[in-house]
């Protein structure tokens, strides 16, 4: 394999991970960027994850057992994982007002938090309501 092949694969992949609206499976990162990369294997798909994690472009997010990927640099955010359809949205407002530092009753130091919201995206929610 190529070097500029290599690096056209880590771009795409990077951009997959970019553009989505929430963190991605590595079956979705690998059906996505095959779209633009048809021959794209799935061992492809991991290794460019684990050097694009290493290089701090991207990181991993544990969901339900799950590990999923999303691009750095999106700020302090959570997420919304739809029990309907399984897709997962990140929500860009905290609904805790829990800044680091904040003690905790029972003296816990908070150094950070993340919270995961669980129920129907609004596309499912309108279908449930429609009777789909």
């Amino acid at each position: 394999m190529t070097a500029s092949r290599s690096t056209r694969q880590r771009d795409v992949i990077a951009r997959v991970l970019s553009d989505a609206p929430g963190p991605l499976g590595v079956s979705d990162v690998h059906a996505r960027a095959q779209a633009e990369l048809p021959r794209l294997g799935i061992a492809t798909v991991y290794r460019t994850l684990r050097l694009l994690t290493e290089q701090r472009r991207i990181h991993p997010v544990l969901l339900d057992g799950e590990t999923l990927y999303e691009a750095a640099g999106r700020g302090h955010h959570h997420h919304f994982s739809c029990t309907r359809c399984g897709r997962v949205f990140t929500l860009h407002s905290c609904p805790v007002n829990l800044p680091d530092g904040a003690v905790y009753p029972g003296g816990f130091v908070v150094e950070a938090h993340e919270v995961t919201l669980y129920g129907q995206c609004p596309k499912c929610a309108a279908g449930a309501a429609a009777g789909g």
